[in-house]
């Protein structure tokens, strides 16, 4: 079966002190997966290093493949961040209006006409869940949006460039309940269709929104990593 992301054995190590692994999964097309494990586990690092975004001094080891290509440590580049978008658990909000934001990633990457530009800002706000609340305001600034419109964006931002895999880092973690359920909404609407990887603290959320989870030890724990089927 072909995967989007295949991780064998990766881990993150600091020169010689193995922080976060190892671990192994792989991510089927239109599936979501909880990544789940204790504080200080390493999900976020987890997350980072799919995208050869790690800090400063750390390094990945281990296989890493996304849709059959192998990727080296240290060789990611911008086309791998446009197949495997990180969505932060803090959503970021550049300057200027909700559109520009909607547009920011397209912008440096797809040569196209504005009308085909907003087309594709208009599917991926449709498709985040946002594009009702905000097709009548696209040039107000993005800082008029509430914390779960933002996170919303974010995820509207990441969807426009049509990824293959979406990485979700603890989404809805900064937010109150009914912003919560929103983004949950959004989340759950791209099962069955996007392929995306969720880091969840809270287990409850896991079980609504994940196919499966894969559970992060500490690397003190010499077990094999366990990948259990979401009821």
């Amino acid at each position: 079966m072909d995967h989007v992301i295949s991780a064998r054995d990766l881990r993150v190590r600091d020169r010689a002190k193995t922080l976060v692994g190892p671990v192994t999964f792989s991510l089927e097309h239109g599936s979501t997966t909880g990544l789940c494990g204790p504080s200080g586990a390493g999900k976020s690092t987890v997350l980072r290093a799919l995208v050869d975004l790690l800090p400063a001094g750390l390094t990945r080891d281990g296989e890493l493949e996304v849709q059959g290509r192998p990727i080296a440590p240290g060789k990611g580049d911008a086309d791998l961040r446009t197949k495997v978008v990180l969505v932060p658990q803090t959503p970021v909000v550049f300057g200027g209006s909700i559109l520009d934001n909607a547009l920011f990633g397209l912008r440096h990457l797809l040569r196209a006409s504005r009308e085909v530009m907003l087309e594709r800002a208009e599917q991926a706000l449709l498709e985040a869940g946002l594009w009702q609340e905000v097709k009548d305001r696209l040039g107000e600034s993005a800082q008029t949006l509430s914390a779960g419109q933002r996170q919303r964006l974010c995820l509207g931002r990441a969807l426009a460039l049509e990824p293959a895999a979406l990485l979700l880092d603890e989404p809805t973690s900064a937010l109150d309940e009914r912003s919560r359920d929103t983004v949950e909404e959004s989340v759950a609407a791209l099962r069955g269709r996007r392929t995306v990887l969720l880091v969840s603290h809270d287990p409850a959320q896991v079980e609504r929104l994940c196919d499966r989870t894969v559970l992060l030890r500490p690397p003190a724990a010499v077990e094999p990593l366990a990948v259990a089927a979401a009821s």
